[in-house]
């Protein structure tokens, strides 16, 4: 078992309205030393797979198809070997 994540982030040259929010809150909050905010999403995939290449593979094409825009976001995946997956409740 495998589990990958997935970091997704919108692309440099996109605008992010919300991490230009979150960025003014902190400054409001008294943060001055914070100078820019990018908001991205974590996405936790884990995996039945034969080996680590195997699951980087699954866990990249869900990211090309699914989970990341092409257009406006890049991702990066890390794969780590695990016991058994975590209880979704």
């Amino acid at each position: 078992m495998f589990k990958a994540t997935v970091i997704v982030r919108l692309r440099p040259s996109i605008l992010d309205p919300q991490g230009k929010a979150v960025h003014h809150a902190l400054q409001n909050l008294g943060y001055a030393e914070v100078t820019q905010v990018r908001i991205g999403k974590v996405i936790d995939l884990w995996i039945d797979a034969d080996s680590v290449a195997a699951a980087e593979r699954i866990a990249r094409e869900a990211a090309e198809k699914l989970l990341a825009n092409p257009v406006m976001e890049d991702f990066d995946v890390t794969v780590t070997q695990v016991a058994t997956p975590v209880s979704a409740t």
